[in-house]
């Protein structure tokens, strides 16, 4: 259950406090116990645990006019507070070394407690890496696993979306306010999680968008699951510190291998040679946490269909997966540009192959 209103606003009156970070919380919290025993101690014995400066911020802070908007937040239904000592505050971040102090969450707090697995990746994804993204949280959400992510676009969005077409369990985990919503593209994704899964930050209301907050995000993208599962990033994305903190917290971290010729398969391929696991098909994950997925929910390219004509199947193995244009696909396959050009219109609408920039295409797995 969540915090009742008295001892939610003692938690909200301590978290509020602007100066008075994670660190301090928790050293007052493991010396005091609970936010009222820190609130009735003496001034003296505050500076003894945290210093002057502290003592002097958390005596003499009036905070009750956020204390209270954040009250009318949570009073409101679907919308909870949980603090590190309620029985629904997930058990997977008591594990990581800076657990917030409050989680403010929207909508099914009983997803907290389900066995997560966090997808993560690039927000400048390919088709094909949107494609894989879904057709894995598919897969495993279907196993049972809750499909974490970030609710950024690209990989995030289509891995929480693929988790929701499959009926399965899914938790954004945010960057700014519980009450705001990043970025404005992802306004009816995240209207749809709230319905039917979670969302949950642990910053306060009204907290814009920062840089500086993702990277603390992250950290609790991979508390909450057993396994990072990077579809796709580049050297520099920022799925990388996610999967670097969960390696920190003895998580799993996995990797999907893509194109040696895009960047954005660079930081998964960096991620394989320093000891992730290579993923091919969500049997794969499922190896490392229980039961086999079956044949017919495990992601993977299929074959040609025998009914396809023999151009647009010619066309197809010529282009393989990696970005190609009409022109290499002419040297490949000896067909006409003009052909190639009606095929592939019709290969795009038909969802296997994606028109990329630059005149190229790309051929979907499917």
């Amino acid at each position: 259950m969540s915090a009742g209103a008295s001892d939610a606003a003692s938690w909200l009156r301590l978290t509020l406090i602007p100066g008075i970070g994670g660190e301090t919380q928790r050293k007052l919290l493991a010396a005091f116990g609970l936010p009222e025993a820190i609130f009735a101690a003496s001034r003296s014995t505050l500076r003894g645990v945290v210093g002057d400066k502290a003592a002097d911020l958390l005596l003499e802070t009036d905070n009750r006019a956020t204390v209270d908007a954040a009250l009318s937040w949570i009073a409101l239904p679907g919308q909870h507070l949980l603090t590190l000592a309620d029985n629904d505050y997930p058990r997977a971040l008591l594990d990581i070394p800076d657990p917030p102090s409050v989680l403010y969450v929207r909508g099914n707090l009983e997803l907290l407690a389900l066995p997560g697995l966090a997808i993560v990746g690039s927000r400048n994804a390919t088709p094909q890496g949107e494609s894989n993204a879904h057709a894995f949280a598919g897969a495993l959400a279907a196993e049972g696993l809750c499909i974490v992510s970030g609710l950024a676009l690209g990989i995030d969005a289509a891995a929480h979306r693929g988790a929701l077409a499959a009926g399965g369990a899914t938790i954004a985990v945010i960057g700014t306010g519980a009450d705001r919503l990043y970025p404005a593209r992802n306004q009816a994704l995240a209207a749809e999680i709230a319905e039917k899964g979670a969302i949950i930050s642990e910053f306060p209301l009204g907290t814009p968008a920062a840089a500086a907050n993702f990277p603390r995000r992250n950290r609790l993208i991979s508390g909450l699951s057993r396994g990072v599962l990077v579809v796709e990033a580049a050297v520099e994305s920022g799925s990388l510190i996610t999967a670097r903190m969960a390696g920190e917290q003895g998580r799993e971290v996995f990797a999907i291998p893509g194109s040696i010729h895009s960047p954005q398969s660079r930081g998964c391929h960096r991620l394989i040679r320093q000891g992730a696991k290579l993923v091919e098909t969500a049997n794969d994950v499922m190896e490392e946490f229980g039961p086999r997925v079956s044949a017919e929910t495990r992601p993977r390219v299929t074959d040609i269909p025998d009914e396809m004509d023999h151009d647009t199947a010619k066309t197809l193995a010529c282009a393989g997966f990696d970005p190609v244009t009409i022109d290499e696909l002419v040297t490949r396959s000896s067909l006409t540009a003009e052909a190639l050009s009606v095929i592939l219109l019709r290969l795009e609408l038909d969802g296997r192959v994606s028109s990329l920039p630059g005149g190229r295409y790309q051929r979907l797995a499917e």
